[in-house]
């Protein structure tokens, strides 16, 4: 399990979501954002959120930008969930790695997911698209890799 330290997200983040949620569902986007569907922990209801796959080596992974971040402590709790992108819904399970297995991984991240770096930067986790300080947050933000179910 990661550390629990939590980074409050910027206070517009709610709203963007919100809106690359929307603009997911209708279709329009064929790359990109997926919207993943998770139940909460707490109330037991369906809760959505736009993430940024990327794939190695033909697996799935996302990055939990932010320590703490409710989906990500929803995945910890149950990890069963739906990727979603337009009309199209896929029913997934997710496995959070290791430290060790993250890292290689994380290395990666800043190329391919560039959208990624301006975040975890804003967020101050990292400086830059530097792989060395990517690898460095394996253990404090989970990454997790999607298997078909």
């Amino acid at each position: 399990m990661v550390d629990s330290k939590r980074i409050r997200p910027p206070w517009w983040l709610k709203y963007v979501n919100k809106v690359m949620i929307l603009i997911n569902r209708t279709g329009l986007l064929s790359e990109g954002p997926v919207v993943l569907t998770v139940t909460g922990r707490k109330t037991g209801k369906p809760r959505s959120t736009p993430i940024t796959p990327f794939e190695v080596d033909g697996h799935r992974y996302v990055v939990g930008g932010l320590p703490g971040a409710d989906w990500v402590r929803n995945i910890q709790a149950n990890p069963e969930a739906v990727l979603q992108r337009g009309r199209s819904h896929e029913p997934v399970r997710m496995v959070e790695l290791s430290a060790d297995e993250a890292r290689p991984l994380l290395r990666q991240f800043p190329v391919l997911v560039p959208t990624g770096v301006s975040f975890m930067k804003n967020a101050g986790l990292v400086t830059g698209p530097n792989p060395d300080e990517f690898e460095a947050l394996a253990g404090r933000c989970s990454v997790f890799r999607f298997d078909t179910v």
